[in-house]
Parts: C-alpha cells; sequence; structure tokens
C-alpha cells in the first residue's frame, strides 16, 4: 500500500507538519530522560503509523530509502560544515581507521557471531554486521548536550570525525555483500577495487566541490541574501549525484565538500551554519518518522530473541575489540578506547541501509529489517541514556564550558581578512586590575565588547579588566597570533 498513492498533498502536509512539531515538543523529554532523539522521532512514527494511533498505513521502502538518502545527504554535509580541522588533525589517522578498519572489523565478527551461533550463512551475517556497523553521533552528542556533558577534547574530535566518516564504508560494505549474494560468480577482488575507487573519487571529489563552493560564494556578489542557502543546496545535491554517477562515494563526497567549506571563510558563512543546521534537524526528524512509519510492531517481537543476543554481542564484543585492535597503536589511554568503545550508538543509517535487501528483493530481507530495527532500539535505549554516566565513570568527560553568547554577529565580507573571537579573563589573572590600553594589543586590533556579569560594556582604552570579563576583540588574520600570545597572560598564575 503506497501512502503517496492514497493521501491529497493537503493531508500530507497537514499530518506532516503535525507531527514535526510534536517531534520538537515531545524531544524536549529528553533533556530530562537523557533519551536520544533518534528514538523519540521513531516512536513517534510507529504510532502515527499503520499499526498505531495514527492509522497511517505506509509500507514503501523504496519511498523510504529515498527519504532517508536524500535526509542523510544534507546530514553529513552540516556535521562536515561544523567540524574544525584544527581540533580533528590530530586524530585524523585514528579516526581514519576506525571509520574503514573499524567498521569491516565490526561487520567480520558479527557474521562470525550469526554464522556459528544463530545459523545465518557467512555471507547472510555478513550482510548483518555490513548494516550495523556504522555510528550514529548525532544521537550521542544529543545525549551529551541534554545532559551537559563535555568531553575531553581528543575524544570529542574522534568521535565527530569518525562518526562523520564511517557511514560510506558501511554503505559499501552492505551493497558489496547484496551484489555477492545476488550474484554469486563476483568476485571479492573486483569489490576491494571497486571500494578503492569510490573512496577515492568521493574524497577527491568532495575536495574540489568544497573549494568551488567556497569560490563561488565569495565571487558571484549575490545581490539578495536568500540566494545563498539556495546556492548551497544545489551544491550539496550536486556533489552527492554527481559523485555517485562518476562512480565515487556520495556520502564521503558531500562530508568532505562540507569539511573543507566549513574550514574557509566566505560571505553569509554564520547564517548559512545556522540554515544548515536547521536543516540538518528538519532532515533527522523528517527521516526518523518515515522510517518509523515503515516498521510493523507486531513483527518486531519475533525477532526479539535474536535482536538482543546479536546487540549484547554488538556493544559488548565486537565494536570494543575492533576499536582496541583499530587503536592499538594510538597514544589514546585505556579509558579513552573504553569510552570510545561504548560510543557505538546505532541510528538510522542502518535503518536505512536494510531497506537495501528489502529492495533487491532478498531472502530473508524482511526478517533482517526488523532485526536491524529491534538493535537500533537496543542501542538506543541501553547506550544512549548511559552516555553521560559512562564518560563520568571513565573520567573522559571535562567541566562543561557554556559558550557566551554576545549581541554582536560578524561574517568577513569579501576583501576583509579579520575575525572576531572572544577570550575570558580567569579569576586571578596577572591583567585584572589593568587597562585595555595596558595590554599592548596591535593598533589594528579593537576590543569592540566586554561581557561583565549579565550586562555588556563598550569599551574604552581605560576601561579596566576584572574576573570573568569577556573580551570580545576584532583583529585581522596577520594580528591575531599576536593578540593570542599576548592575551595568553589572561591564564591564572
Amino acid at each position: 500500500m503506497q501512502i503517496h498513492q492514497m493521501i491529497p498533498v493537503e493531508y500530507l502536509l497537514l499530518v506532516g507538519s503535525s507531527l514535526v512539531l510534536l517531534s520538537v515538543l515531545i524531544a524536549k523529554v529528553s533533556d530530562r530522560l537523557g533519551l536520544p532523539v533518534l528514538l523519540l522521532f521513531i516512536v513517534i512514527g510507529m504510532l502515527a503509523g499503520s499499526e498505531g494511533i495514527g492509522g497511517i498505513a505506509f509500507d514503501d521502502p523504496k519511498l523510504a530509502q529515498s527519504v532517508g538518502i536524500v535526509a542523510l545527504i544534507f546530514i553529513l554535509f552540516a556535521g562536515g560544515f561544523d567540524t574544525k580541522w584544527s581540533s580533528v588533525r590530530d586524530v585524523f589517522w585514528q579516526a581514519a581507521s576506525l571509520s574503514t578498519l573499524g567498521v569491516f572489523l565490526t561487520a567480520f565478527f558479527v557474521a562470525v557471531f550469526a554464522a556459528r551461533l544463530l545459523g545465518f550463512s557467512m555471507l547472510d551475517g555478513f550482510l548483518l554486521g555490513a548494516v550495523v556497523s556504522s555510528t550514529d553521533a548525532a544521537a550521542v552528542f544529543a545525549v551529551l548536550r541534554s545532559r551537559e556533558i563535555s568531553l575531553k577534547e581528543n575524544v570529542t574530535s574522534l568521535l565527530e570525525l569518525e562518526s562523520g566518516s564511517n557511514d560510506p564504508m558501511a554503505v559499501f560494505l552492505t551493497m558489496g555483500a547484496i551484489e555477492l549474494l545476488t550474484a554469486r560468480n563476483e568476485s571479492i577482488v573486483n569489490v576491494v577495487i571497486q571500494f578503492i575507487l569510490q573512496m577515492g573519487i568521493g574524497l577527491s571529489f568532495g575536495f574540489v566541490i568544497g573549494r568551488i563552493m567556497v569560490a563561488a560564494l565569495n565571487g558571484l556578489k549575490i545581490w539578495f541574501d536568500g540566494i545563498y542557502p539556495v546556492m548551497a543546496l544545489a551544491f550539496v545535491a550536486f556533489t552527492y549525484g554527481a559523485a555517485s554517477i562518476i562512480g565515487g562515494s556520495g556520502f564521503l563526497a558531500v562530508y568532505v565538500a562540507g569539511l573543507v567549506a566549513g574550514n574557509h571563510e566566505f560571505v553569509q558563512k554564520k547564517s548559512l551554519s545556522r540554515f544548515f543546521d536547521g536543516f540538518a534537524w528538519l532532515s533527522q526528524i523528517g527521516m526518523f518518522l518515515t522510517l518509523g512509519l515503515l516498521v510493523f510492531p507486531s513483527e518486531i517481537v519475533p525477532v526479539a530473541g535474536i535482536g538482543l543476543l546479536v546487540s549484547a554481542f554488538l556493544m559488548f564484543v565486537a565494536r570494543p575489540v575492533s576499536v582496541f585492535l583499530t587503536m592499538s597503536l594510538s597514544k589514546a589511554g585505556w579509558s579513552e578506547r573504553m569510552f570510545v568503545s561504548w560510543v557505538g550508538l546505532r541510528g538510522a543509517v542502518p535503518i536505512i541501509l536494510a531497506t537495501f535487501p528489502l529492495i533487491a528483493g532478498l531472502r530473508g530481507s524482511k526478517m533482517l529489517f526488523n532485526l536491524v530495527f529491534f538493535i537500533v532500539l537496543t542501542s538506543a535505549l541501553l547506550q544512549g541514556w548511559s552516555v553521560p554516566f559512562v564518560a563520568r565513570f571513565l573520567k573522559v568527560d571535562m567541566p562543561l564550558k557554556r559558550r557566551k553568547r554576545h549581541p554582536l554577529e560578524f561574517s568577513p565580507a569579501g576583501g576583509m581578512n579579520a575575525d572576531l573571537v572572544d577570550f575570558i579573563v580567569p579569576f586571578g589573572s596577572a591583567v585584572t586590575g589593568k587597562s585595555i590600553v595596558e595590554l599592548g594589543l596591535p593598533q589594528d586590533t579593537l576590543v569592540v565588547l566586554i561581557g561583565r556579569d549579565e550586562e555588556y560594556i563598550v569599551p574604552s582604552g581605560g576601561t579596566v579588566l576584572q574576573d570573568g570579563d569577556t573580551l570580545l576583540v576584532l583583529a585581522s588574520a596577520e594580528s591575531l597570533p599576536e593578540v593570542r600570545e599576548r592575551l595568553s597572560n589572561l591564564k591564572r598564575h
């Protein structure tokens, strides 16, 4: 039964917008319970489905897959756009190994478990392992934000980069397993060659398009600000479509394009950052609701027993062993590795990948889809709420630093090479009691605002600094290193 063949567009708009609004309102519950928002959105979709109180009949894996892919494109781009290369540079190789070798090892261990203990064939088991091999950082960080916990910088950077880059590997392994199941004459060597080509093309294409996007946004000088988000959306869609058509990984391409663009300055960058942040949230809500609608709860119960076994093996064996093997040469400590092992939260990507066998018509694909859905729910329920407690237990958390929101915003325009940065005066600082002019800042540097308690002060050269002040400083790119060096005296003795 196809939902788009039955329901008028007016009803779709009404029901769709109502579900989105309900999801946003109910998401506030996650702030108190520490539950991943993906779980709430999926549950709302299930309640709205044919076996729920909403009664919406929806059984179209192809449409659900298309919605999921489009949503995932913009979620990955937004993730790359918000990732600062300076913060992830030191953990790049660790994250790259986790998102490739780590994903493969996870899939392999699940395959062995399913073949030896659950009666799967090795290839069917590998398909299951490939589908559930990627992690979902969006859910993890939603939990961390709701519980007001921050992690050590290297741990945060590692999780951020791994989660943003491991989806392409999971997609490739899933498609490779399906090809082997549907065409037994396909050789492993050909699959490996395809992987190298897909990753290489996706990486290089994403880098090139990211640079072109920055140059276009800076060079076209569009007269109407509202055109910039339209251009950016078109670039993202073009990146995925073109990379996929020429044989590359579209998911990797859009993530790399976002990473490249987000680490360069261009006009309207801050407004585009907010736009993609909101668009990514809308994409997540729409994707989770659609996947929830696709599920029939009565079909989940029969696979609960196997699902619990696979979930337990995935959480307590496959993921930890994969992480420790992959990070064996890393300088990360035992507690960091344990935490990365536990933060293997499964999300929407496994559910989307589980629709590929359905569409391919593989034997047992419906059972596989229901099994994967149950694994995702189990992971969200057990791992999702426990992430903050595990972070404290393993001592990888840090005191939460709330970034003060200023009444001023600054976006470098064309021909202007400057930035607005803030510095906090610690209590007991050497500069407490000194005036701004005594700081000896470069001549092309301006302290434009001081945040003090709950008030803001427009300073002059004679304004005296106090403990806890936040200095909002406008400085050129050339002077910024000197400014940082001089303001390093703001550190506590």
